[in-house]
């Protein structure tokens, strides 16, 4: 990716050209400074991880010119645009565009003529991905210890909620943005009210329908509230593999015998032995209650609790990304709506824009992680006792409300991160400093 820290006077790709004896040499290009380390060189060295110097040669029969080209590339972009928020009014992005997928299809219908269908993946067939049961509990475990630790650290770093809509601000002073989108905000100019936050407002609770069978059939609209609904990350691990009492499952030794496209019978499973119930599975953790939370002694234990929140929370993530490639999760393209599982259900309890016309009926589509586990996004605080000011908005950063909290706790910024925080953006002192910003 092409760096765009660059200064206005060179882009990412400058064409620098020469003629006869005035030629300009390569070299200076990069004497604008004598002192060493502030150079436009250094100062690309430290800002990019690949530099590329490439020079293309031009010969005319007329006029000689040589031409020199200079390409600076970055691995990792200094700044990213913010996530874009989508109105209620609005559909969300298929993952894959459909012009895309209907190329695909045709190209894997192109291929696979004369030759044999391979076979289906485990979870269509039934059976569970034995490789992937350690995982499922992984994420699960991750998934209490983010919760646990969210409410130690809760006690320590401050967090701002707005009473009227979802936002919320990682510091001891909620922002003054006038961005609220809650009820009767044109009577408050846009102001937030702010109050003491929960561990629900940083992760977002996100339930889906707790399926018996993977395989049965779809959940009727008269049957929503007869069937339990538990965390979408539960569900998944269940799914794929982790045995809780409470949440029975059917579980299969061999795949079933399909019929057709929608009916299949089970396969006789009478002559394989049963399975030994003291076999040792492994632990689930519990999670603390409230009023059992005790906060760090020190600052110390307070950056070793951050360090491993953000531990179990990029944990989390990348063990239920793996599970959804082999476990498809489907989320409504109108509203928070997810449900685990190859198809969605029917209940038609969709309250999104123009639901009247669907007859409440969900729009299902492939789920993104994001769908499953949101990264509530909040403005990154460079400086803790320094509150925040509307005019220098456009210097702010973001960064998830986990993260935020765990940077602000005392843990590093990790990596990907980083170009969405803004870091290396310096911010104005006063307004009229920001006025003279180009």
């Amino acid at each position: 990716m092409y760096c765009g820290c660059l200064h206005t006077q060179l882009k990412s790709n400058t064409f620098l050209y020469s003629k006869g004896r005035n030629a300009c040499q390569k070299s200076d290009l990069f004497k604008c400074s004598t002192q060493n380390g502030f150079s436009l060189l250094d100062s690309l060295k430290n800002r990019c991880s690949n530099l590329t110097l490439r020079y293309n040669f031009r010969i005319s029969s007329q006029h000689p010119t040589h031409a020199q080209a200079l390409v600076i590339k970055c691995d990792h972009p200094q700044n990213a645009d913010f996530p874009r928020y989508y109105s209620k009014k609005e559909k969300k992005p298929f993952p894959i565009p459909i012009v895309e997928l209907r190329r695909n299809a045709r190209a894997r219908l192109k291929n696979s003529k004369d030759h044999p269908r391979g076979p289906c993946p485990p979870p269509k067939r039934g059976l569970v991905v034995q490789k992937l049961i350690p995982l499922a509990y992984r994420v699960l475990n991750a998934r209490i210890t983010l919760i646990n630790n969210l409410k130690k650290l809760l006690l320590v770093v401050p967090v701002n909620a707005c009473k009227w809509c979802n936002e919320i601000h990682v510091g001891p002073v909620g922002h003054p943005f006038k961005s609220c989108r809650g009820p009767r905000a044109s009577f408050r100019n846009g102001s937030h009210e702010w109050g003491e936050a929960v561990v629900e407002d940083i992760l977002v609770p996100v339930e889906a329908y707790h399926l018996s069978d993977r395989l049965g059939k779809r959940i009727p609209h008269e049957e929503r509230f007869s069937v339990p609904r538990i965390p979408a990350v539960v569900e998944l691990c269940i799914q794929a593999g982790v045995d809780l009492p409470e949440y029975p499952t059917k579980r299969r030794r061999k795949p079933v015998i399909r019929i057709s496209k929608k009916e299949f019978i089970d396969a006789d499973e009478s002559e394989l032995p049963d399975p030994d119930p003291e076999a040792e599975k492994p632990i689930i953790l519990a999670e603390i209650p409230y009023y059992e939370i005790v906060q760090p002694a020190n600052e110390e234990e307070t950056a070793l609790l951050a360090e491993e929140t953000l531990q179990a929370w990029e944990e989390m993530r990348e063990g239920a990304h793996r599970l959804m490639k082999m476990y498809p999760v489907r989320a409504c393209g109108y509203c928070p709506e997810v449900h685990v599982g190859p198809t969605g259900h029917k209940a038609q309890n969709c309250g999104a824009h123009k639901h009247q016309q669907r007859n409440g009926q969900h729009g299902w589509q492939a789920a993104v992680l994001d769908d499953l586990i949101p990264p509530r996004y909040v403005w990154h605080v460079p400086y803790v006792d320094k509150p925040l000011e509307r005019e220098l908005r456009n210097f702010y950063g973001q960064a998830p409300a986990v993260v935020e909290l765990c940077v602000q706790a005392g843990a590093d910024v990790p990596e990907q991160y980083k170009p969405t925080m803004r870091l290396d953006i310096g911010i104005p002192t006063n307004v009229r400093e920001a006025e003279m910003v180009v």
